[in-house]
């Protein structure tokens, strides 16, 4: 029984000194695949004013083997920064799928 209180603070101490190292932030690079079929045509989706936010549009995804629609929805609004919609881009015979993200203005 004595050993049990210690065998609880060691394992409290591991678990405090696991948050303090931590990995460096790394730079966003290209991860992912390019699809040889083009993405069908973006559906239309109504949207509304909505003070505070924007809206990030919905886009089609590739599973594999073929695309999925993922449906549009509103972020909070950054000050400074513009929200660039996910996107298909041609890449040679190719299509390569860049993901929304914030650019500052």
């Amino acid at each position: 029984m004595a050993m049990r209180p210690l065998v609880l603070a060691a394992m409290i101490g591991v678990a405090s000194l696991a948050g303090v190292h931590a990995p460096e932030a790394q730079a966003r690079t290209y991860v992912g695949v390019d699809v040889r079929v083009a993405p069908p045509p973006p559906r239309y989706e109504r949207v509304r004013v909505r003070p505070g936010y924007v809206w990030a549009p919905g886009h089609w995804r590739w599973d594999g083997r073929r695309y999925y629609w993922i449906g549009g929805s509103y972020v909070p609004a950054r000050r400074g920064y513009v929200y660039v919609a996910p996107r298909w881009n041609a890449y040679g015979p190719a299509w390569r799928f860049n993901e929304g993200h914030w650019r500052r203005r």
